[in-house]
């Protein structure tokens, strides 16, 4: 059997490609940035699924990307959070 041919193997492999990136990214970089890759991650999953590819490695793929989404929200609500205390902290100041 040819590997390379199986329908969604490619757009898992995408996925789980997307969602380790945004992961890092979400973690490390920017959390807009990695929740657009974790969701970019998530459209790709699930046209593997609908392409009919259910292995590991696309539910991987799916977790990671929701993972990404998750934490990079979380990262961004605490940025907004700590700047909004900084300018609270800022303008008691004066």
């Amino acid at each position: 059997m040819n590997e390379g041919n199986i329908p969604g193997k490619n757009e898992a492999l995408i996925s789980l490609i997307l969602g380790i990136v945004g992961l890092v990214v979400a973690l490390f970089v920017n959390g807009i940035f990695g929740m657009i890759l974790g969701i970019a991650g998530l459209v790709v999953s699930s046209r593997s699924k609908s392409m009919g590819y259910n292995d590991s490695l696309r539910t991987a793929g799916f977790l990671l990307s929701v993972l990404s989404v998750v934490l990079g929200g979380i990262t961004l609500v605490a940025c907004i959070a700590c700047t909004a205390g900084l300018g609270i902290l800022g303008a008691s100041l004066f």
